[in-house]
């Protein structure tokens, strides 16, 4: 829906609306609390209410969090902005953490075109606040459209640019492209935002025009590609950029949501890093922005949408300053190119967003409502995601002096990659995990040389023998082990069986299970699901791999530990040359292309 319909020019939709959407999110209980007779339109948005139908906004997307405005911007004159037909009774609220929840507004109001109704907030509200409204219909009647706003003009103008990322993924990728000219059609920031497809399989067959252009780019991953984005963002002259997927699985409201929030920021550090949602299940966080210490630890996964009391919990906690270790995922991530002094590191993919989030210094908040829609990283799992997670995780410590530590701190690391791995029967992961390490101590110079991951891929697809999916044509039935905690202690000890051959069990699991390992103890044969339950694959345990790759890390182990203070001094002076500007123009072939 267009901004414009809000916005007389004398307010400023802070945040508007966002409505439930086919294909993204019809999850209405994260959208609006609604009680008696009121309907919701999918295609349009707006809601249609008969007489005592209530509607309210204390939800994941549409409640405001003052507390974050105020961080980010100071005390702004506010107001909510309704357009709609009928009479309703409208109330504003005030919730604190910890403090009952206050009306700030409560009267009827008639509502024939655009209602303005200010509001004074900051009286009562303390650091960590969130505003909300009821709408309840005295008579048949409809809402079209909302937005917190405010009369005061915008500190700066972000010039945006949505730097997306593809690998012959044709279809979503125009589709995307298609969804974004439609939006930048209809709003009042066609002029200051911009879409650039970074097209690294060179296949897309998109028309360049309407706020959209495509790059043709070499394959270099995830890394090189959102690199040759901001290289972009640099050349026109934007302010910011925006990372995202290409299948932009996003309301794209959401990227209003940011424009808005970087428009009044006072910090110019600031930076928006949207959520992860789950596609499987659209009302489950999967991710809300992250931290990395000794391994990637993501915030409020499996935090239910639907419920009020834990999302205002999760918006009061989100309001304070993120940690220093804190990272955006490069599903959604606005950030202002000014600030960049490292490019992204060549890791192909994953660890990229990590290490570039820790690097760069940005001041960075979460939104209410700015989130994306990803495939599950269960089903994702793989020998060879788990050998790019393994380097990333120790090059990150190598190279970056705030995540400077000892060998005995990387041990717990390395502990529970292979426990991970072992107590699974994982051993295709356990070897691709030793590739990692050997990889990471040959020195930043082996990622120059395969910043492609050509051979690296072919090599970990050689060596994967029985972690690989197939189609099934009807689900096993799950069957799980759960035993009591002193029995999985021992079996613990025994490395589940492999030390001394306990356990007979044959377990089949769910993929939500997956990473569970109070479920496998005491299995000697586990089958794993995938998210939608039409392929498996089975794993067994196997002696003979256990001692070869157990030893195989215990060797990489004692030579790290013998090289460790020369690792330290070649990835802290590599990590610079590889994330600098000459680097990735002379990679990317970007002198070539000029002449």
């Amino acid at each position: 829906m267009g901004l414009g319909k809000l916005s007389d020019r004398t307010g400023y939709p802070l945040q508007a609306a966002i409505w439930p959407q086919a294909g993204i999110s019809t999850e209405t209980e994260a959208h609006f609390a609604l009680k008696g007779s009121v309907g919701i339109s999918l295609s349009e948005g707006g809601a249609d209410f008969a007489q005592g139908g209530r509607l309210a906004t204390g939800t994941y997307y549409n409640l405001f969090n003052l507390g974050k405005w105020r961080r980010n911007s100071g005390d702004l004159p506010l107001e909510l902005q309704l357009t709609g037909q009928g009479r309703f009774l409208l109330s504003i609220h005030l919730a604190c953490r910890n403090r009952s929840t206050q009306q700030l507004f409560s009267e009827i109001v008639t509502l024939d075109g655009l209602h303005r109704q200010p509001f004074e907030p900051y009286h009562d509200a303390s650091s960590d606040a969130i505003v909300f409204f009821k709408l309840t219909a005295l008579e048949d009647g409809r809402l079209e459209d909302f937005a917190w706003a405010t009369t005061e003009k915008p500190r700066s103008t972000p010039e945006l640019l949505l730097s997306v990322t593809t690998f012959r993924r044709e279809a979503e990728v125009a589709s995307t492209a298609e969804r974004f000219r439609r939006f930048r059609a209809g709003s009042e920031l066609s002029e200051h935002i911009r879409m650039v497809i970074v097209d690294n399989g060179q296949s897309a067959t998109i028309e360049n025009g309407e706020g959209v252009t495509v790059i043709p780019n070499e394959n270099l991953g995830g890394s090189g590609g959102f690199t040759r984005g901001l290289l972009a963002a640099r050349e026109t002259n934007a302010s910011h950029v925006l990372f995202m997927d290409d299948d932009a699985s996003i309301q794209m409201e959401a990227v209003s949501r940011t424009w808005w929030f970087l428009a009044y920021a006072q910090d110019p550090r600031t930076a928006v890093a949207g959520a992860m949602l789950h596609d499987a299940k659209r009302w489950e966080i999967g991710e809300n922005g992250a931290h990395f210490d000794l391994g990637c630890k993501a915030h409020y996964a499996g935090l239910d949408l639907r419920r009020r009391k834990k999302v205002f919990e999760m918006e009061y906690e989100t309001t304070a300053p993120a940690r220093g270790d804190f990272y955006a995922g490069w599903w959604f991530f606005a950030f202002p190119v000014a600030q960049v002094e490292h490019l992204p590191f060549p890791f192909f993919v994953r660890g990229d967003d990590v290490s570039f989030s820790l690097v760069n210094d940005f001041t960075t908040f979460t939104l209410p409502g700015v989130a994306s829609v990803q495939e599950s990283f269960v089903d994702k799992a793989s020998p060879q995601t788990w050998y790019l997670d393994f380097r990333s995780h120790l090059i990150h410590h190598l190279s970056l002096p705030e995540k400077k530590r000892s060998w005995a701190e990387l041990q717990r690391m390395v502990l529970n990659f292979y426990l991970r791995t072992v107590l699974r029967f994982h051993y295709d992961t356990l070897s691709a995990v030793n590739l990692a390490f050997e990889d990471v101590m040959r020195g930043p110079d082996f990622f120059d040389e395969n910043a492609d991951m050509a051979q690296r891929r072919a090599d970990i697809k050689a060596m994967t023998t029985t972690e690989t999916w197939h189609p099934i044509s009807s689900a096993p039935k799950p069957r799980r082990t759960f035993l009591p905690r002193p029995v999985r202690a021992l079996l613990l000890l025994t490395l589940n069986g492999h030390l001394l051959p306990l356990g007979m069990a044959k377990v089949v699991l769910p993929a939500e299970s997956r990473e569970d390992f109070r479920l496998i103890y005491g299995a000697k044969e586990i089958t794993h699901l995938n998210v939608d339950q039409t392929q498996a694959y089975t794993v067994r345990r196997d002696p003979r791999r256990f001692r070869q790759e157990t030893i195989r890390l215990l060797k990489n182990t004692l030579r790290l530990r013998r090289i460790y203070p020369k690792m330290l001094r070649e990835w802290s002076r590599g990590y610079d040359g590889l994330t600098s500007n000459a680097y990735w123009n002379d990679k990317l072939r970007l002198e070539q292309q000029g002449d």
